[in-house]
């Protein structure tokens, strides 16, 4: 477990910038998750690829739905950090004590990867093709 104390000198190095680009929610069938979710949030589509995958509008956050083709957390929800570097991302996951559980793969829309914190956490990291 890492230690619990804050770090209260700033890290100097410049760092690229990461963001958390979507959450992850694998479903069945993504015409029936955008129907539950346009319905019952007001969210609004952004973006489509058939039943493999939607990108839904939640207000400065993208909810990503993925159907089965495009699980990649094996039905698991999980925050998706957009990198810069891909490879550069699960290096420094393990060297902090994280796990990588898949490789990074060439997807249709970027390479992705999916990895573990040390609290068992999943999560996926992605970046351009």
């Amino acid at each position: 477990m890492p230690d619990e104390t804050p770090d209260e000198t700033p890290d100097e190095t410049p760092q690229p910038p990461v963001k958390i680009g979507n959450v992850l929610h694998p479903v069945d069938d993504v015409a029936a998750a955008v129907a539950f979710y346009r319905d019952a949030f007001g969210l609004g589509l952004k973006f489509a690829d058939g039943d493999r995958y939607a990108a839904l509008d939640a207000g400065g956050t993208t909810l990503a739905l993925a159907g089965p083709e495009e699980d990649v957390t094996g039905g698991v929800a999980a925050a998706s950090f957009k990198v810069p570097e891909v490879a550069a991302a699960l290096k420094a996951i393990t060297e902090a004590g994280g796990a990588v559980l898949k490789d990074a793969e060439r997807g249709p829309h970027e390479v992705r990867a999916v990895a573990r914190d040390p609290w068992g956490n999943t999560i996926v990291v992605y970046g351009a093709r």
